[in-house]
């Protein structure tokens, strides 16, 4: 790796000063030409599941209109291959466990009786930072039609993106006040402040204000306890905003509602200026952002996976799991609940329910990604973010 390589943040930072300097970015441009969400949000569609916030982020910045993803490996094992000269965009995540190949003292690799290496799994002492190499929908070969994926996606929504929004703040309990000429969030009374739905240009505009704003709420000592400090028009006060704004492009992308700043693009230049001089201050704002939304849409869905009629975690013959960049595919389950799978490299392997492997495959088959939960430190100051239409 080059000496003087650049550490995802600060490639992202770079980016985003980049793009409000040009006035492109997405808190400027929620909206691309055709109409659509600037913002699309990212999915693995082995998986199902979604990317963190930062890792969101930097996908949504490449303006594909196909949400899924794949790692190289990953698409060449679902049958759909990267299509020749395809550029890569590189995603950070942390992983505590590795998937390592056995060897001798001397360094021969360790084969079975069918001449296949054998692995085993390294649980590390803290999460180890790692990179992945991702491609977009656009650019696999063979894929299912973006048109067709997305129809069959939405075969299953039951609300529009505006009954979810509507939902969305009656489940948060947060006091809103309608009434008056602007939107903000008094953090000393714990209320947000709205005008009137007949004063916005439709439902939607109301909606992804009340989202910003409900992201501003969410910082309460009574809730994530985020500092909230500094006057109108101070770094400190911006850095607030940055977190609602990130905060509410994925919660906008969760609902399919899109979203729109409004007059917070005043805030573009502190934006620019923080993310100049502090780089790394994305991914602690994008950490944030990722703890709002998990508290905004986190309990909805919890209560959802409760109503739900659940099956015994286990596993079935064709399942496809994706897990720390590599995919498995199950080949054969046995009575006694060992399985027999098979990697991205062709490696197949028989595993049992007390090999560290068997849970970790469980886990990221029937768990998805949890949302972090921190405590930050007591705000020093009461404020009110504003956000007029």
């Amino acid at each position: 790796m080059a000496k003087n390589f650049k550490a995802l943040p600060v490639q992202l930072s770079e980016k985003l000063v980049q793009e409000i300097k040009d006035g492109t970015s997405l808190f400027q441009q929620p909206v691309q030409e055709n109409g659509r969400p600037a913002f699309v949000t990212p999915v693995n569609p082995v998986t199902g599941k979604g990317y963190s916030a930062m890792n969101a982020l930097i996908l949504g910045m490449q303006r594909h209109e196909d949400p899924r993803w794949l790692s190289f490996d990953a698409a060449r094992f679902a049958g759909t291959p990267v299509k020749k000269d395809a550029a890569a965009t590189m995603i950070e995540f942390s992983k505590r466990t590795e998937i390592q190949k056995m060897r001798t003292p001397d360094d021969k690799p360790i084969k079975n009786e069918e001449g296949v290496t054998q692995t085993r799994t390294v649980t590390f002492d803290k999460p180890q930072p790692t990179k992945s190499f991702l491609f977009n929908g656009s650019q696999l070969n063979g894929i299912e039609p973006l048109e067709e994926y997305l129809s069959k996606m939405g075969a299953a929504e039951t609300l529009n993106p505006v009954e979810k929004a509507a939902n969305l703040l009656e489940s948060s309990g947060a006091t809103i006040i309608e009434g008056g000429q602007e939107a903000y969030y008094d953090q000393k009374r714990d209320v947000i402040f709205l005008p009137e739905k007949s004063a916005f240009e439709n439902e939607t505009k109301y909606y992804q204000t009340a989202i910003h704003q409900l992201a501003h709420w969410s910082g309460h000592e009574s809730r994530l306890n985020r500092p909230m400090e500094g006057k109108f028009g101070s770094l400190e006060y911006a850095r607030e905003e940055l977190r609602a704004a990130i905060a509410a492009i994925l919660i906008g992308g969760q609902l399919k509602l899109g979203h729109d700043f409004g007059q917070q693009k005043s805030y573009m230049g502190a934006f620019a200026k923080i993310l100049k001089d502090e780089p790394f201050e994305v991914a602690k704002a994008a950490r944030d952002a990722q703890r709002i939304t998990g508290l905004l849409l986190g309990t909805g869905r919890e209560r959802i996976q409760k109503q739900a009629a659940a099956k015994p975690p286990g596993f079935a013959k064709g399942d496809e799991i994706a897990y720390l960049d590599t995919a498995y595919k199950v080949l054969e389950v046995y009575k006694n609940k060992s399985i027999k799978v098979e990697d991205t490299q062709g490696t197949k392997r028989t595993v049992k329910p007390s090999d560290g492997l068997f849970q970790s495959l469980l886990e990221a088959k029937t768990n998805p990604r949890g949302e972090d939960r921190a405590v930050g430190a007591e705000p020093e100051l009461q404020q009110t973010y504003k956000m007029t239409r």
